[in-house]
Parts: C-alpha cells; structure tokens; sequence
C-alpha cells in the first residue's frame, strides 16, 4: 500500500489550556479520520499553544515572565497524561498523528514534534533543533537523536519544525533517510512560506505537508494578565494560516487554507514519488558523494552520565530522550 490519504488540522488551540487543547485535538483527530485521514498532523506547539508574545513583548519583562509561567504549567510531559489521551485518540482513529507540543523536561521546554502510531504508541519524537529569534526564551535546543524518519505500511514519515526548514543540511538529513512524506508544522505566515514547502518537495522527491495555525487576539482570555497590551480582537492575527499538501513535482494538491479554521485533506502517492527519484535523486545519483559529504551525529547529548551501573542499552536511544533530564 503507498496511497494514503493525509490531513493538515488547521485549528486554533485554547490559549495556554492543555487540557482543553487536547479536548479539541481528540474531536479534531476522529473527524480527520473520519474523512479517511490516516495521516493527521497539527501545528507546531498545538498543545497548549505557541508562544507568540516572545515577538510581542520586551524580554524578562513582569508580564512575559507571567506568561511563560503559565506556558511551564500547561505543557505537556512525554508520557504523562496529555500525551497518553492524545495516544487513545491516535489508536481509536486507526491513524498516525503527529502533534505539535510544547513539551516540559525537568526545568526547561522543548518545541516538539510527537508522533503517536495507530496502536497509541508514542513512535517517535523531534525536538525542534534551533529556536528562533525571540524563541529562544522559552525553548530549550534539541539534539541530534530526535532526528529521525517512522516506517509506517506506507512509506517513511517525519519532518521538520517551522525554520528547521530552512537549514539545509538538516532537509538533507531527513531526504538521505528515504522520507516520503514530509511535515512542516510552523507559526510561519509570509507569502514566502507556501513556496519554501514547494521546493523541498521538489528537492527532496517527497510529499510534503504544512500545518500552520489559526489564531487572533481575541483568542487570548481576558483573564491573562496583560492581554490587553499585547493583543486587540477578530482583526489581530496572531496567525491566519497556511495549511496545503504539496506534491513531490512541487504543485499543490491542497490548500492553502488561509483565515479560517478547517482540515485540509488529500490523498498522496508514496510510489509516485519514489518513482520521480529516477529523474532527480538528492542523495543517490545527483549526491556526488565523492565531492559533498553530511556527518550527522545522532547519538543523545545527555547533561550527565552516570557510571555507578551497567549501561541500559534502552536509555541510549531517542525514544528514552528526557530520561536523563
């Protein structure tokens, strides 16, 4: 089987309410599913929502701090409660869902990418490598071992975080492990992001799918102290979208969905985009190995090691990131 059917859930989060995020997320998931989606992905830091007043506000400010208080206490714990309801929406859709969290590790936050397998399985887990710009106030660096690819029955997943997806070498290291389908979360809503998803599809010979959020000042409860200064009504967008499914030849199969909440669904072709390798191959026939070469380490960057036993082979691997933390 290499058609399937995948779903960008474009959809406003409740601002920095895990719970009630995750609430709407499990409805949003059996709808996709619904509509055949065996593939479902949402925006980057979905649950319990993006932190969007890093751009907004004066660093260590009285108020951010407030926020990001507030941002600690509704993130999300891999495993915990969250990420385990998440994972029985995942099993009750029959689907594989990535969503995008803000995930907490002892004392600091990760933007992360979970994916959970239609068993409800947490199958693998990206933490976005380099925040950007005002990000860098909240969110901590990931490392090496989360950078990796899922089998599934019908092809290989994984992706990339917002502007991870402008660093090449990192697309580089997604294509040369044989991804076929490609997800971009992102907060990112310039006219540029829609064509930056066309080229790596091109690129990389593979499926790629945005999944943007949509989400207005008036989003932001009244109870948040400070909204008013940061945030106006309808007219304010914080982000108006840009979900769409993008072919390996780079056209657009779906979407984009700009200024309006909706799931945006269309069937992909795994062995169609193997097939286009035969013409443009990044990492086999058009590689010139002998000319360029990527070394990726992989291996986890715990903050301590501790030699007081033998060595659990298991607590070596990406799916144990955060053990040591």
């Amino acid at each position: 089987m290499t058609k399937v059917t995948v779903a960008a859930v474009q959809a406003s989060p409740v601002f920095l309410d895990r719970d009630a995020t995750v609430d709407k997320a499990v409805g949003l998931i059996a709808e996709a599913a619904d509509a055949g989606a065996r593939v479902i992905a949402f925006a980057e830091s979905f649950v319990p929502t993006y932190p969007d007043w890093v751009w907004r506000s004066r660093p260590y400010d009285d108020g951010p701090s407030r926020w990001y208080e507030r941002l600690f206490d509704q993130a999300v714990e891999i495993p915990g409660p969250a990420s385990r309801r998440l994972g029985e929406a995942a099993q009750q859709a029959g689907a594989y869902v990535a969503m995008g969290v803000t995930e907490r590790a002892g004392g600091t936050l990760y933007n992360t990418l979970v994916w959970f397998d239609p068993e409800g399985e947490v199958a693998l887990r990206h933490r976005k490598l380099m925040p950007t710009g005002g990000e860098r106030l909240v969110w901590g660096m990931g490392d090496g071992s989360t950078l990796q690819v899922l089998d599934t029955p019908f092809g290989r997943l994984g992706g990339l975080i917002c502007w991870e997806n402008y660093m090449p070498l990192a697309r580089f290291a997604m294509y040369a492990q044989g991804i076929d389908v490609y997800l971009a979360p992102t907060w990112d809503n310039s006219e540029t992001w829609v064509p930056t998803l066309r080229h790596i599809a091109k690129e990389g010979r593979c499926h790629v799918v945005g999944i943007t959020a949509c989400l207005r000042g008036s989003d932001v409860p009244a109870d948040i102290e400070g909204r008013d200064e940061l945030y106006a009504g309808d007219d304010d967008w914080m982000s108006k979208g840009n979900s769409c499914v993008v072919d390996p030849e780079g056209e657009l199969l779906a979407g984009p969905l700009v200024g309006a909440e909706g799931i945006v669904t269309a069937e992909v072709d795994v062995g169609a985009a193997r097939r286009s390798r035969r013409v443009f191959d990044p990492v086999g026939h058009y590689a010139r190995p002998d000319v360029f070469r990527l070394e990726v380490d992989r291996r986890p960057k715990p903050p301590a090691a501790f030699t007081d036993r033998d060595p659990d082979p298991a607590e070596a691997g990406a799916d144990d990131i955060g053990r040591w933390r």
